[in-house]
């Protein structure tokens, strides 16, 4: 059976989409190849990082990348986890499946870290549950 291959695209590359690729690498075991871009890609948000882990997964090894690194090979899935990445999605070649996920951006959140740390929780659990959804229909 070959892998399907997921890219996931967010602005900044540094929360949402990293947290999805490492769900979807945990969740979606030997079905899919997930990989995940930004459209002005920035660094992985250190508390994304520490969410993850507190559900048992390591994403500290990925980094960020730009959409243009992925614009020549063949995804069957395209999520964009933020209306901006929706709107500045580039063109990419063959055919695949387009699936939009609006997510607030948790790195905007504002006020103490237990607050700030409360808000990436959020936004992990909501792609949590997104991706258990998309790995079993």
């Amino acid at each position: 059976m070959t892998k399907k291959r997921v890219l996931f695209l967010c602005t900044g590359n540094s929360c949402r989409s990293q947290m999805a690729e490492g769900f979807l690498r945990y969740l979606g075991g030997d079905k899919f190849e997930a990989y995940s871009a930004g459209v002005d890609p920035t660094s992985v948000n250190p508390l994304s990082i520490k969410v993850m882990q507190e559900v048992g997964i390591d994403i500290s090894s990925q980094r960020p990348k730009p959409v243009k690194e992925f614009l020549d090979q063949q995804f069957d899935y395209i999520i964009t986890v933020c209306d901006n990445a929706k709107q500045a999605c580039p063109v990419f070649p063959g055919r695949h499946e387009e699936i939009h996920w609006d997510l607030a951006d948790p790195a905007d959140a504002k006020g103490s870290e237990e607050e700030k740390l409360n808000a990436f929780r959020e936004i992990r659990d909501k792609i949590d549950e997104n991706v258990k959804g998309f790995v079993e229909p």
